[in-house]
């Protein structure tokens, strides 16, 4: 597979912004780094956010590995697909239900779809021992600071991760 021109057809369907030069997305910098008690101060830097069909990456995005980003936009297409298929009610649904933090089950179920995508892109490039360099991360993820606490659940978010990986 030619990542690359993979890469380049998928970034053609969205429009790809680098965060730092949006207000709204240094404004959600600043909340989040309040709202998570400083849990979360890396949006800026390391996350990739999706509103739509655009998609704020950090500055150093195409300084990244081709396998990275391409991973990472198959990933953000599932969260474009979201909010076309559920519009504002995805948008609400992400950021509120049934809680902001500690147990946003909208929010889980959002990101275990796109982060099935990321673990069928790295088995993809390198396989099983791929998505398992990825473990400690992708569990991190729901259960810390980073995602609000989304589903402070450890052993469940690593059952669901080893089954999934199991099944590719």
């Amino acid at each position: 597979m030619d990542l690359d021109a993979d890469y380049e057809r998928l970034a053609g369907l969205v429009k790809i912004v680098p965060k730092t030069r949006v207000w709204h997305q240094r404004a959600i910098d600043r909340l989040l780094r309040v709202v998570t008690f400083g849990a979360q101060s890396a949006y800026l830097d390391r996350y990739v956010t999706t509103l739509w069909r655009t998609v704020y990456v950090p500055d150093d995005w195409e300084a990244r590995p081709i396998e990275e980003r391409w991973a990472t936009l198959r990933h953000e297409l599932v969260h474009v697909r979201q909010f076309e298929r559920w519009g504002l009610v995805m948008a609400v649904s992400y950021l509120l239900l049934p809680l902001p933090l500690g147990l946003a089950w909208c929010r889980m179920r959002f990101e275990r779809a796109a982060y099935e995508e990321s673990l069928r892109a790295w088995f993809a490039v390198g396989g099983r021992a791929a998505c398992e360099r990825h473990r400690a991360h992708v569990i991190a993820q729901f259960t810390s600071g980073a995602y609000g606490w989304m589903w402070p659940f450890p052993r469940a978010v690593a059952r669901w991760f080893d089954e999934f990986v199991a099944s590719l």
